[in-house]
């Protein structure tokens, strides 16, 4: 850690702060009241101030020194900042001294989050932003506090005037004055920290005369990352100075290092002049180099450096080196020696043996041979020598052993003896110790106690001191916890004001575009009435509506609002004619606008909540039939919902069928359409692509879905042998396959809706079932709907053609596919009497545009569209469950049972009437081949043939 320098009034001081284990890096921090290197600019730093905007006019500003953390590598470290609040953006600028123009960089406070921790060194405290986080250093905990409480009241301001931009502003519509949320200026109010007092000289425009805190070196200080910005800092800076005094001006006029502005600073400031730096004091290292200034400078602090006092605890390692080496240096002298000996005695026995040899060489033979001899008998000596002294070392060998395993016992013996020794030693010291305490008891006592006690008391004052800290940083935890709360609070009712407000802009929208194209169609429907050039202009208009509508469909989106299909894979915006096109856009417009209204509302919440809180902690399988659930059915499941309600729904339908036959059923009835062929499975290939044609998943052969749903109708037609496959059951199908997505779930919706909800007959080849529940609805539409009945019987209207194929698939390619959704839902659960419900519903909500028809034709053209200009579906909901009560379902099924016996009964009279037809066309039959028979035989006795029984003459009558 680096140490810290302070400058004092009356001198410099170097003290060595604590270490931070948090930052792991060196904080500079400046002293208080030091002689400030500006202090003859008071007015140019005023006019520099001044020039900085202020939120609240008259406040004081929050300004100061502080230090902040960065770098990276080797060159991390604290660096000196000039801070400045801006109320305005909410932005905190620093820059590098209080003179500088330009800011080095911001921090953004208005999204931000403020702490500090215990364990970091003393004024150390934390900004945390979105996109990055800052570390910054007071001078000590009370300046630390006041910053973060300024900080934090500026936050405050600044998000409340953000809430107030949403009522103070004059463009936002007061037509829905209900949408903005209920926004209150309250007064900032710190309910857990009481307000810190202003720590004078640390903060504000005071601050900024005293001397920026010193640094190690200048260029330390000089932030890299912003190069450009120091140097026109440097720029606007020099002309600041020379706006100053005169004296400051002359003593920056020449280029000077930064040693030597420290050390002629104070001369030029009349300050003390035996006050100096403690680098010059401590004098420089050799391997230092110099941080700038002069060559004279360097000279001069090179003369007078005093010698280093790591010289002297140098010099006592280097005499021990030398003695080492001086020992080494004998050792090896001495092994020298030796080998001199060695060599010594070696060269004399090779003088011994010269001579020997050369007194061999020089003798005649008999001596030679004595010699020889003599040499070869005190060869036989040595050698019995040798065996000699070879059994007399191992006698010696085998003694040695037995010493050696003597002197173990002996070893072992002693050992076993000193550890009873030591044993008893011990046992007499404890003693002993026990008898010295008995006698010193009392006043070890009162020593052991005293500093137990005082230790103690050390120990809870550092507690109450960690215990007082902790409660302050929870103090002010829970105040910024609170703050940025009640900001969160504040934003997410302003998000929510603007996003209902943009849904009502929206919905206004879609309905004024409604409204123009119901006026260009109104106006193409009357141009007759016009002149040539409102015709014209007609024509133009729709020409464009064409092209805009075109355009629209490659990017998936209709008018800018909407996408051209919705969740379901439906088309939204469809017509196979031209002139519906514009019919078309505005159903599309005003659907999307009912929707955004309904979002509004908050309509389509309230029931996605009621279903949460209804399966919470459970499965839909779990579900119990009641009242609550029914009303909830009626009013649509949600989509995340659906598919499981459905499910259980189809699941009571079917359950006893499953368990007749068994959970591998499905499975079965695939293999059995494999092996064998079906009369069905032509009829079924060709309405396959004839399935819901404006469904983008239907809209291929090889699609997925298609594949699904041929496996489905034809596992069914082997599932129902007597029915097979009637037109419309690919429909039904397709929609199970939509919600359900698994076809074996789609196969037992079609086994529910066929063979459990609708009644007997209803898809057979004579569908009667469905024409009794036609007579059945006529009936019902007079009671309900008199007047509208009487007008269809008026003008000889039958309502079959339109209402038949509605009862056959359950309003499938009739209504919207989020109405005809909520119908399923009610009716998979309720049954058929939903049809007849929404039927009448359909016709109610229809019935005073009928009315004024007053022509056959109309009214069919009308009837061809009728559900297409339904596009308010809480309207249609509450239609058919409340105006059209009561609706009894004992009614339904005794009016289904008579009219189910007419029709049987006039069934039978056809099928009388066709089996007398039938008969009668046979005696015909025969009566031709007999007539034919005589006159074949006729033809042949003309032709020669002999006549029997006939008298002569007499010719065969014609």
């Amino acid at each position: 850690m680096a140490e810290t320098l302070e400058v004092g009034k009356t001198g410099l001081s170097l003290e060595k702060p604590q270490e931070d284990s948090g930052t792991g890096a060196a904080c500079v921090t400046a002293g208080e009241g030091a002689a400030s290197a500006r202090a003859d600019e008071p007015d140019d730093l005023a006019n520099y101030l001044e020039l900085k905007p202020e939120g609240q006019p008259g406040g004081s500003k929050l300004c100061g020194y502080l230090n902040k953390l960065g770098g990276k590598g080797p060159l991390k470290g604290c660096k000196t900042r000039w801070f400045v609040f801006e109320q305005r953006t909410c932005h905190l600028y620093y820059f590098r001294t209080a003179q500088d123009c330009n800011p080095l960089g911001s921090i953004d406070l208005a999204k931000a989050v403020f702490n500090y921790s215990l364990e970091a060194e003393e004024g150390t405290f934390e900004i945390t932003t979105p996109e990055k986080e800052y570390t910054l250093k007071a001078k000590n905990c009370q300046v630390m506090m006041y910053w973060l409480q300024k900080l934090q009241q500026k936050r405050w301001e600044h998000g409340e005037e953000q809430n107030h931009l949403l009522i103070d502003n004059p463009n936002i519509s007061t037509e829905h004055p209900e949408l903005l949320p209920a926004l209150s200026r309250e007064e900032q109010t710190d309910e857990f920290l009481d307000p810190v007092k202003t720590p004078t000289g640390h903060v504000g425009v005071e601050a900024a005369s005293l001397p920026i805190m010193l640094q190690p070196t200048t260029l330390y200080n000089i932030s890299l990352k912003h190069l450009g910005t120091e140097i026109q800092n440097f720029g606007s800076k020099t002309v600041f100075q020379f706006s100053g005094s005169r004296a400051l001006r002359e003593s920056r006029t020449c280029f000077e290092g930064p040693n030597d502005t420290n050390e002629e600073l104070p001369q030029a400031k009349g300050g003390n002049p035996a006050v100096k730096d403690p680098q010059q004091e401590e004098g420089t290292s050799p391997v230092q180099k110099p941080s700038g200034g002069c060559l004279k400078s360097l000279t001069i602090r090179h003369n007078w450096t005093p010698l280093s006092p790591e010289k002297d605890e140098i010099a006592p390692d280097k005499v021990g080196r030398l003695h080492s080496d001086i020992l080494g240096l004998t050792n090896e002298l001495n092994a020298q020696r030796e080998l001199v000996k060695l060599l010594h005695r070696a060269l004399e026995a090779a003088q011994q043996e010269k001579r020997a040899c050369a007194s061999y060489l020089s003798a005649d033979d008999s001596t030679r041979l004595e010699l020889v001899r003599h040499k070869v008998r005190q060869i036989g000596e040595l050698g019995k020598r040798i065996s000699l002294l070879e059994k007399e070392k191992q006698e010696l060998e085998l003694r040695l052993r037995l010493q050696t395993d003597l002197t173990d016992e002996l070893k072992q013996h002693a050992l076993l003896l000193m550890e009873k020794n030591h044993a008893k030693q011990e046992v007499i010291l404890k003693l002993s110790e026990q008898m010295a305490n008995e006698n010193s008891l009392p006043e070890n006592c009162d020593k052991l106690t005293a500093e137990t006690m005082r230790k103690l008391e050390d120990r809870i004052a550092h507690l109450k001191d960690d215990q007082d800290a902790y409660k302050t940083q929870n103090k002010f935890l829970n105040s910024e916890i609170y703050q940025v709360t009640k900001l969160w609070q504040a934003t997410a009712d302003r998000e929510k004001a603007l996003d209902m407000k943009c849904a009502a802009l929206e919905a206004k929208c879609c309905q004024v575009e409604s409204k123009y194209l119901s006026m260009i169609r109104k106006l193409q429907d009357n141009t007759s009435k016009q002149e040539e050039t409102q015709q014209q202009v007609v024509k133009e208009i729709i020409a464009d509506q064409s092209k805009w509508e075109v355009k629209a469909k490659p990017g998936n989106q209709v008018g800018g609002f909407f996408n051209e299909y919705d969740e379901y894979g439906f088309k939204i915006v469809s017509s196979p004619v031209q002139d519906k096109i514009l019919l078309a856009k505005i159903q599309a417009l005003q659907r999307k606008s009912m929707q955004l209204i309904a979002s509004q509302e908050g309509q389509e919440k309230a029931i996605q909540v009621k279903w949460a809180n209804q399966l919470s902690g459970r499965s839909a399988s779990e579900l119990l039939p009641s009242p609550e659930l029914k009303n909830m059915i009626r009013n649509g499941v949600p989509k995340e919902y659906r598919q499981q309600v459905w499910k259980w729904c189809i699941n009571r339908w079917v359950r006893h069928i499953r368990e007749r036959y068994g959970s591998k059923r499905y499975q079965e009835l695939l293999r059995l359409c494999k092996n064998k062929d079906r009369a069905a499975s032509k009829q079924i290939e060709l309405d396959l692509d004839r399935t819901l044609t404006n469904n983008r998943l239907f809209n291929s052969p090889t699609s997925k879905m298609v594949q699904k749903l041929r496996r489905v109708l034809l596992a069914y037609s082997w599932q129902n042998p007597d029915i097979g496959y009637c037109q419309g059951l690919n429909r039904l199908a397709a929609i199970a396959l939509l919600i359900l997505r698994e076809e074996e779930d789609a196969f037992w919706c079609l086994v529910a809706i066929i063979d459990c909800i609708m009644p007997e007959d209803y898809y057979s080849k004579t569908l009667t079932g469905s024409q009794a529940d036609q007579r059945v609805f006529k009936d019902l539409l007079s009671e309900k709907l008199p007047r509208l009945m009487s007008h269809f019987d008026l003008y000889n209207v039958d309502l079959s053609y339109i209402t038949f194929n509605w009862f056959l698939v359950v309003f499938v390619d009739s209504l919207q596919s989020n109405i005809l959704l909520r119908v399923w839902d009610a009716f998979l659960y309720e049954g058929t009497k939903v049809i007849f419900r929404y039927a009448l519903a359909i016709f109610k909500y229809n019935e005073e545009e009928l009315l004024n028809l007053s022509d056959n034709l109309a009214i069919y053209d009308y009837l061809g569209c009728l559900t297409q200009n339904i596009s308010e579906g809480r309207k249609l909901m509450n239609i058919a469950f409340v105006e059209m009560n009561p609706f009894p379902l004992k009614l339904l099924q005794n009016r289904r049972t008579v009219h189910l016996e007419k029709l049987k009964a006039e069934l039978s009279e056809l099928e009388s009437i066709r089996e007398a037809y039938v008969k009668e066309k046979v005696e015909q039959k025969v009566s031709i081949d007999g007539a034919s028979e005589d006159e074949e035989e006729t033809e042949r006795n003309r032709s020669g043939a002999p006549t029997p029984d006939l008298p002569a003459g007499d010719a065969p009558k014609s």
